[in-house]
């Protein structure tokens, strides 16, 4: 039995090289065609045995081939933004270059950029969808900058459910005066955009008195955000506890901060007021980016469509 593929070839064309056989005799019995022999002798020819091993018939140029500066300005969106392959679409199309979702997912795919497949829940608890800015806005803290020993700068943050406009405010630290002074600004912010009427936030003892302010009597100490929601007519959702993923947007949206913000300062902000100013460049920024919610609206044109 041949060993390998050059063996195999020879066993039909050495004789009819040595002249022993000719090519009519040899397809008698040959289970290859005609046309196949004559190619063979004429490699054998050319070259010797050789030139009988299989060649790749990979072309060696491609008239669709993706441009190469093209390819890097795909490779720099994706680092810069740590976006996906339909958001790095949306962004090429707002520069005038228009490529297919495949092109740009297999190019990622080449360089490695691509993140493996998370398993997901087979059962889906569809929630009512949220379309009108200010009807739902989630509420959350996000620990920010870390001196050590416990010491935290923290990350307030609001995020409209229907547009994923957010708004950002950094704080020394965690407490009822602050998220009250977190919703006065939040509500000047939004006076031009929309009109909150519902938030939605964890159990945190800076947001409710759920599990931790139960008097004698089996009643709850109002809490400084319940009063405060109850003077503006606004009406304040809890989550259940030990399920983040009720207030999945904003939880979201802290990944993203920690991939595309935090992940890539260099140096620790001097002061509370210049973590501010970095985090309200940052969060301008991000009312900018293509949103997959948003069918590659960024909230701010989101609202500009609302309004």
């Amino acid at each position: 039995m041949p060993k390998d593929q050059i063996e195999e070839k020879l066993r039909w064309i050495k004789p009819i090289i040595d002249g022993r056989l000719n090519v009519d005799q040899v397809i008698q019995v040959c289970p290859f065609s005609r046309r196949t022999l004559f190619n063979w002798l004429k490699k054998y020819e050319l070259g010797g045995k050789l030139e009988l091993v299989n060649q790749s018939t990979r072309p060696k140029t491609s008239p669709n081939t993706t441009n190469e500066t093209l390819v890097e300005r795909i490779i720099d969106l994706h680092c810069e933004n740590q976006v996906g392959a339909l958001k790095i679409k949306w962004l090429l199309e707002s520069e005038g270059i228009h490529l297919g979702l495949s092109t740009i997912q297999r190019i990622l795919g080449k360089h490695g950029l691509v993140k493996p497949k998370r398993k997901t829940n087979q059962h889906k608890y569809k929630l009512k969808k949220v379309t009108q800015p200010g009807e739902l806005v989630e509420i959350d803290i996000k620990y920010g900058i870390n001196f050590g020993f416990g010491r935290w700068w923290y990350q307030y943050t609001a995020l409209d459910v229907a547009s994923r406009w957010r708004f950002l405010l950094g704080f020394h630290n965690m407490e009822n005066n602050l998220t009250i002074n977190f919703m006065d600004r939040l509500c000047q912010q939004t006076l031009s955009l929309f009109q909150i009427k519902a938030i939605k936030t964890d159990n945190g003892s800076v947001f409710t008195n759920r599990l931790n302010g139960l008097k004698q009597d089996f009643t709850y100490r109002p809490h400084a955000l319940d009063e405060w929601c109850n003077f503006h007519d606004i009406t304040h959702y809890l989550i259940s506890p030990g399920c983040p993923t009720q207030n999945g947007c904003i939880e979201r949206s802290h990944r993203t901060d920690q991939e595309c913000f935090y992940n890539h300062l260099t140096a620790r902000p001097p002061s509370l007021d210049d973590y501010n100013y970095q985090l309200r460049l940052w969060n301008n920024c991000y009312n900018e980016l293509p949103h997959c919610g948003l069918k590659g609206l960024s909230p701010n044109q989101y609202l500009a469509q609302y309004c």
